[in-house]
């Protein structure tokens, strides 16, 4: 009896394996998934700090007075290059140089009676006391007069430095009050970038160091300067360093104003594998990539090629030729430039992963390679026409 029983459930047991097996057979067989490919090539790389910096003039300033008064002459015209000590603009001064020729005849009267009473205090006419008063009084009536000088002088507005004047609405005639700005003036050669970098890259920064920069403003066209200063303070919000660099601009093609791309190149040239950046597929739990492989044949017993896991083996390729199939990879990833990405670990030069169509990929999933159209993997790329 008990030799009845184990046979019984035998048979039950292996009738339910081949119902099983059978079932696994029946599910369809994933379609292969149209992808393109890429190979991991080992290339030239330079590293490099990048950041978006902002040009401001060496020198810059708006114009304005000191004095309120009537514009009688404007000595320059708009955008126009200027030497320091260039006259500007003149304000009405008249009643201001009356006063300065009565404190000029007050200082020289006083002179006269100083020089008298010198003369007399020879002959003891008068007291040292008397010589004293007169001497002071000389001192403070020369004071009046470079004070009035001063005043007559502020309405004479000149450039502090050389630069280039903007555009201005001045004309003669004109009331303008004190602190009124006139015309902003701009020194364009050389020319400050500043920048901001994050704090881990502050090792690799020097004073010295060679930057390039480009403006959106001429496409294609760099710009070489200097770092001339670094920040000595962190910015405790941001944990940005500041930065500033000076730059040639003998062709005044940079002006004050515009933002720029700056590059800072660091350290030399190295190898590094690299890969269009749009195979890289980024998640909370580390960054991956789809290795394309052959499929291993289905080991001999395996209910028709079905994993451990009943998951269904990769259908047969039509052409005869071994079945792709894609393997999920995680990388560990470095610096990028342009279009590439350096892969620090976890792929080899020569092997080939998916450069798009991998959202519709799982680990294992069959996959057809079509490179008729390729993302683009360029290490500095330009914009494209329409």
């Amino acid at each position: 009896m008990i030799g009845c029983v184990l046979l019984l459930v035998a048979a039950l047991a292996l009738g339910k394996f081949l119902q099983i097996r059978a079932l696994i057979a029946a599910v369809p067989k994933p379609a292969p998934q149209t992808v393109s490919t890429a190979q991991v090539q080992k290339l030239q790389w330079q590293t490099q700090f990048t950041a978006v910096g902002t040009l401001n003039p060496v020198r810059g300033a708006d114009l304005s007075t000191e004095v309120a008064g009537l514009v009688r002459t404007v000595h320059f015209k708009s955008g126009q290059d200027v030497k320091a000590g260039a006259l500007l603009v003149e304000l009405n001064a008249d009643s201001d140089i009356a006063l300065l020729h009565s404190a000029e005849a007050a200082a020289a009267q006083a002179a006269t009676v100083l020089k008298r009473d010198q003369a007399q205090l020879a002959v003891q006419a008068v007291s040292q006391a008397q010589i004293d008063a007169d001497t002071n009084d000389l001192k403070a009536k020369r004071a009046q007069v470079e004070q009035q000088a001063a005043v007559v002088a502020k309405k004479s507005i000149r450039a502090p430095f050389s630069g280039r004047l903007g555009i201005t609405a001045l004309n003669p005639g004109q009331y303008v009050n004190a602190g009124d700005k006139l015309v902003t003036l701009q020194t364009l050669d050389p020319i400050y970038a500043d920048f901001s970098l994050p704090q881990q890259q502050l090792a690799g920064l020097a004073v010295g160091q060679v930057v390039n920069l480009t403006v959106d403003t001429f496409p294609g066209q760099s710009f070489t300067g200097k770092i001339n200063a670094i920040s000595p303070k962190v910015d405790s919000a941001t944990r940005n360093v500041q930065v500033e660099a000076t730059v040639s601009n003998p062709k005044l093609l940079l002006l004050p104003g515009m933002f720029a791309n700056v590059k800072i190149d660091i350290g030399g040239v190295q190898e590094q594998l690299t890969l269009p950046s749009t195979a890289v597929t980024y998640n909370p739990y580390g960054s991956t990539v789809y290795v394309v492989k052959e499929a291993e044949p289905p080991k001999a017993g395996s209910a028709g090629a079905a994993g451990a896991a009943g998951t269904p083996a990769p259908a047969a390729n039509p052409s005869g030729k071994p079945q792709l199939v894609a393997e999920q990879v995680f990388i560990e990833t470095g610096p990028t430039r342009g279009d590439q990405i350096s892969i620090v670990k976890g792929l080899k030069a020569g092997q080939v992963v998916v450069s798009s169509g991998q959202n519709k990929l799982k680990n294992g999933s069959p996959v057809t390679v079509d490179n008729s159209v390729q993302p683009t993997n360029d290490a500095a790329p330009t914009p494209q026409e329409k």
